[in-house]
């Protein structure tokens, strides 16, 4: 340590501790995302109490320099840049109609090609060790059962499986019935079915803004308009501009992602939800919560879903195991509540059943215990890439670049400054080998265009850490003027 402890000194003795650590952070002696030491290691090497560095490690949580995490400690975060966080948009005065497939399929297509670095998808699950675990499981299964894994499964999903999901909402106080969760294709069919179940040809649909652009290209196929909702980077969705867009416009059904959004990483406040769900129910809509990244929050393992403040059974909530599990299993569903007996219809007309094998997989690693201990893991690597990478970018992008400090999931959303071409980037960066995915497709309009998505749900290595560098660099060749 390049400072010491002086009792002597008129400071108390926690803010030589505090100016200890930012000086380490500084310097380089602490990395972001590097754990520090135990309260105890901590009093022991300085020669002081415990409770003054616990004092320490607090003001520093309060200034942004560290996160405590549950049952792990604390760590150091990224330095921040003074108004680091991106600017919120404006409310579009008028809903639209919408057309992103061709540059969609082109950021698809990139994410498929041999040895690109995949910083552009968002796979979180990739920085675990589900793979294994799951292939045991999985042959366990096919010896137990035989033929009947690999049958079709029954219409609204396996039945041990919606038996212990069921009981993961029970531990918010939420009483689902069994004939109201319908098992899909993952969340993205489930999202699907809900908007099929509460809007026709041409009504108006309430999104985030940005928006995952799954979403957005979902809407495109069922000939839907969108309304685009300014997000708060912090806080997720503004409810004045949303009330402002209910007073102007016959909106149907609203789809928000009230825990851990794509891509901004927001997550609201239990009042706040509690305000939305009111506000939405109140006007005759319907709320389609978008949980899938619910229980990737950092600080709090899953905090309440929407579907908790419902009052008026106006709320549908979709999630899946893509994001936690297994994106390839595809197994997902939907909590449709009075919507259920139509939901059932549409699921038998668009996929009859999902795959009963991996349902039984997966009924079989949630109900082990391997899912919640892969989950605890899974959170603490995705916030250590997550400080990593906001690092990265503090040394790398252009001065002035704005991102976001995410609360959970795996992406970093970025604002460049107005003279920079993201498309340009995207194109220039493929060639590269590295995949990211540009701003504009998280808009119905014409927005984000200064903006990029950065995934950090990727093991961590040295060829990241380049193809990072690599990208500032290529900033440099986009700039305009």
């Amino acid at each position: 340590m390049s400072r010491t402890i002086n009792k002597q000194r008129a400071v108390y003795l926690y803010q030589q501790v505090v100016d200890l650590i930012k000086d380490m952070q500084q310097h380089g002696t602490l990395n972001a995302g590097e754990k520090l030491p135990s309260l105890r290691a901590m009093a022991q090497k300085l020669s002081v109490s415990i409770p003054t560095v616990q004092q320490a490690y607090q003001e520093l949580e309060r200034q942004g320099v560290v996160s405590a995490r549950e049952k792990s400690g604390f760590y150091l975060n990224a330095a921040v840049l003074p108004c680091s966080q991106p600017k919120r948009s404006r409310l579009a005065r008028s809903p639209v109609a919408v057309n992103k497939q061709a540059l969609i399929e082109q950021v698809f297509d990139g994410l498929h090609q041999p040895g690109v670095i995949p910083l552009g998808i968002a796979n979180p699950v990739a920085v675990s060790a589900t793979d294994k675990v799951l292939s045991r499981t999985m042959r366990k299964v096919m010896n137990a059962a035989g033929d009947q894994a690999i049958n079709y499964g029954p219409l609204d999903g396996f039945a041990p499986l919606k038996k212990e999901i069921i009981g993961r909402y029970l531990d918010f106080a939420i009483g689902v019935n069994s004939d109201e969760l319908v098992i899909t294709n993952g969340a993205q069919e489930a999202l699907n079915i809900a908007l099929q179940c509460v809007t026709q040809m041409g009504d108006i649909v309430a999104i985030e803004s940005p928006c995952y652009f799954g979403i957005i290209e979902m809407i495109e196929s069922l000939g839907l308009k969108a309304i685009e909702i300014p997000m708060c980077p912090e806080e997720g969705v503004c409810a004045d501009d949303l009330a402002r867009a209910f007073a102007e416009h016959d909106i149907k059904a609203c789809i928000f992602s009230t825990t851990i959004s794509n891509p901004l990483g927001s997550q609201m406040s239990d009042e706040r939800r509690q305000q939305l769900v009111r506000m939405i129910e109140e006007r005759g809509a319907v709320l389609i919560e978008d949980d899938v990244y619910g229980e990737l929050a950092y600080e709090h393992s899953h905090a309440k879903p929407a579907q908790y403040f419902s009052r008026k059974g106006q709320v549908i909530t979709c999630s899946s195991l893509s994001k936690t599990a297994a994106p390839s299993y595809r197994v997902g569903w939907m909590i449709a509540g009075k919507y259920a007996a139509q939901a059932r219809r549409l699921k038998r007309a668009i996929s009859c059943s999902s795959s009963l094998m991996n349902q039984w997989t997966l009924y079989e690693f949630m109900s082990s215990g391997d899912y919640d201990k892969n989950l605890r893991t899974l959170r603490q690597r995705l916030a250590l890439n997550k400080e990593r990478m906001r690092a990265l970018v503090l040394q790398h992008f252009p001065e002035k670049t704005r991102m976001t400090n995410p609360k959970g999931g795996c992406v970093l959303w970025l604002q460049l400054p107005s003279q920079y071409d993201v498309i340009e980037l995207f194109h220039l960066a493929l060639d590269a080998g590295i995949s990211i995915t540009p701003g504009s497709i998280f808009s119905a309009t014409d927005k984000y265009r200064q903006c990029v998505r950065l995934s950090y749900g990727i093991p961590w290595s040295d060829k990241v850490e380049v193809a990072v560098a690599r990208l500032g660099a290529l900033c440099q060749q986009v700039r305009k003027g």
